[in-house]
């Protein structure tokens, strides 16, 4: 042990960059780890964030910019939400508490806030297709600079990434993939014996002779083979390896992720090496933190909470005030106990998406596809061709990932799914990652959709429930969080299809609002005394409604949580256009442009879409005859 470490001074304290970290003797890794352990459960406590997938990367971190040149060798983290301790050996330790916070640091490796994060990351999938062509760019430039690719098992269960490995194995490049395996406990294979194998395998005698036993065995096929197969059936016996190395990559593991030493001395020898490698190491979500350890999934992402304690379960009238994400849990339930042919799919989002009582309650009709959008989409088409009515319940920002999907398996035959889609709008801390900006626009020019957008929690409800009557595919897109607290009935009724309501009488301006964004309308329509109405449907789109209020009316507006290029106010222009109406409209919505991560409340607000920039972009255009799109902060 250093002198250092005896002293009353944290290494952790000493180490602002990478650089500083290799200066440390090897001797004190372990203590750094921990330090820096005990560092992650602090801030996170007082910043909220990405906790259980990051206690267990901890050594990890460590040992990879300890023997490797970062930032020249390039880590790319596969979603990231595993990467803070990589945040805070890079500079960033003083500004974790800003982290997810608007103009703080991101919750995820994004490119322009450090050299250290080589690639921009948030959904899973994407770090070995990434690294590989890091590794391309290297060999073709010439660059001994190694490249390393971190992926959970989970995000490895993406199509993405076994395509990636499959294109790896063809290209041989210097490309090392660490699967990092947090689903299951430290098996009896994980520890001494399999360390030792595993850095006997890596080492340069097996690796000279494996090398040569190649060539000499080339000219003789028959001899070769037999000892390929003898290789497999050793490895077999003591590693889950072969489909690794039939893709084309060695694979070496698996070994304790939270034994520093041995993975200090694995990655030395496989940064010696040429080629395509796999790491197999075995971690523990949470590791080193009791109530992580205990329930990662409910430290996955936390809000602000007394480490000492840990986080207590909230006892508010959820039950009077609920999210719309409970909204959409509790109508499933009620639909299951209705219709025998409902089945929910989910993309691996049970606890986000709401489905954890359903799938309780109906686990023969519940599917968890795993990390894999573009599976639920087409498993949830086969079943309606089966008779069945999938309800897939995703994201809006995965959604995306299927879009082929939704338009090739979905609509074009035209086939009874209801999509529930989350998170749609601004999102909040997780940033322009996960952003729901663009399902308006990506869903309303899709043939066959029908597209809606509840006003408030009760509408949620009763536009589910109208989905699933129908015999088409369908998207109910709704907000993350709580609405305004109106009562939602129990009673399921269907709205007739395409049609609008009339929220409020007014006189020279009517607003026309697509979802939640109807109590902005209505405070800026008090104001102005406007007509408010409430579109419910962006497609089919009321047409009648829309051209009645542009006869009646000197302005119409219409107002989105989405981007306004291609929205629902781009249907309400079409229609005028179509029907040679000539009159004034005010599109707002979201900007043309990412934003970044804040609360909600904040990115409403710098989107001009709160109640109070509602009625100044109103009063500006009524002014100046124009629209004024810009955020906030950047309108002198």
């Amino acid at each position: 042990m250093s002198d250092k470490n005896n002293s009353t001074t944290p290494l952790l304290d000493a180490i602002d960059t990478p650089e500083d970290l290799r200066m440390l003797p090897e001797s004190d890794l372990e203590q750094l780890a921990k330090e820096l352990r005990d560092d992650l459960i602090q801030s996170v406590s007082r910043s909220g964030g990405h906790l259980s997938a990051s206690l267990g990367t901890v050594e990890l971190t460590v040992a990879m910019h300890y023997v490797f040149n970062t930032p020249e060798d390039r880590i790319v983290w596969d979603v990231g939400h595993q990467s803070y301790p990589h945040k805070i050996l890079t500079g960033r330790r003083k500004r974790m508490h800003t982290i997810r916070k608007k103009e703080g640091l991101s919750g995820f490796p994004k490119r322009d806030e450090s050299p250290y994060d080589t690639f921009g990351v948030g959904h899973a999938g994407t770090s070995v297709g990434a690294a590989l062509g890091m590794a391309v760019a290297a060999t073709l430039e010439n660059d001994n600079r190694r490249v390393i690719a971190v992926i959970g098992d989970g995000a490895m269960t993406a199509g993405q990434a076994f395509e990636a490995l499959n294109h790896t194995g063809v290209l041989d490049a210097n490309l090392l993939v660490i699967l990092n395996d947090n689903n299951m406990s430290i098996s009896p294979n994980v520890g001494a014996m399999s360390n030792y194998l595993t850095r006997i395998l890596s080492g340069k005698i097996v690796s000279t002779i494996r090398e040569g036993g190649k060539k000499v065995l080339g000219h003789m096929p028959t001899v070769k083979e037999f000892a390929r197969r003898a290789e497999e059936h050793v490895k077999g016996m003591v590693s889950p390896g072969t489909l690794f190395e039939e893709l084309g990559l060695n694979y070496f593991g698996p070994i304790d992720g939270h034994d520093i030493n041995t993975l200090v001395k694995t990655l030395k020898n496989l940064s010696e090496m040429q080629g395509p490698h796999i790491l197999h190491i075995i971690t523990r979500k949470g590791k080193g933190y009791a109530p992580a350890e205990d329930d990662p999934v409910k430290y996955h992402g936390v809000s602000t909470f007394d480490p000492e304690h840990g986080i207590k379960s909230s006892m508010s009238s959820a039950k009077n005030s609920p999210t719309y994400t409970q909204v959409f849990g509790e109508w499933l339930c009620d639909m299951a106990e209705r219709d025998e042919r409902l089945v929910g799919i989910t993309p691996a989002m049970r606890e986000g998406s709401g489905l954890v009582e359903f799938s309780q309650r109906f686990p023969k009709r519940y599917f968890d596809v795993a990390i894999a959008e573009q599976h639920a989409v087409t498993l949830a088409g086969g079943m309606a061709c089966g008779n069945l009515k999938p309800v897939v319940a995703i994201y809006s920002t995965f959604l995306q990932r299927a879009y082929d999907q939704l338009i090739h398996d979905i609509a074009l035959q035209n086939l009874p799914v209801l999509f529930a889609i989350d998170r749609a709008g601004v999102v909040g801390p997780d940033g322009a990652t996960h952003a729901g900006s663009f399902d308006l626009s990506y869903l309303r020019c899709v043939p066959n959709m029908i597209v809606m957008a509840p006003a408030d929690e009760n509408e949620c409800r009763q536009m589910l429930y109208t989905g699933f009557m129908l015999d088409c595919p369908v998207a109910v897109r709704y907000p993350r969080g709580k609405g305004i607290g109106v009562d939602v009935r129990k009673q399921m009724t269907a709205y007739p299809i395409g049609k609008a309501e009339i929220r409020r009488e007014g006189k020279t301006i009517a607003i026309l609002s697509f979802g939640t964004t109807i109590d902005a309308a209505m405070v800026a329509a008090e104001k102005l005394n406007a007509t408010v109405i409430n579109m419910r449907f962006v497609k089919p789109l009321d047409e009648a409604m829309v051209l009645d209020m542009a006869t009646g009316n000197e302005l119409l507006v219409t107002i989105e949580d989405n981007v306004v290029a291609g929205g629902a106010g781009s249907a309400v222009n079409e229609c005028l256009v179509a029907n040679q109406v000539q009159m004034p409209v005010l599109n707002l919505g979201l900007p043309d442009e990412y934003l970044e991560h804040g609360t909600r409340e904040e990115l409403l607000e710098e989107s001009n879409l709160d109640s109070t920039s509602v009625l100044r972009a109103i009063e500006y255009y009524l002014q100046n005859g124009r629209n004024e799109q810009k955020p906030r902060q950047q309108q002198s």
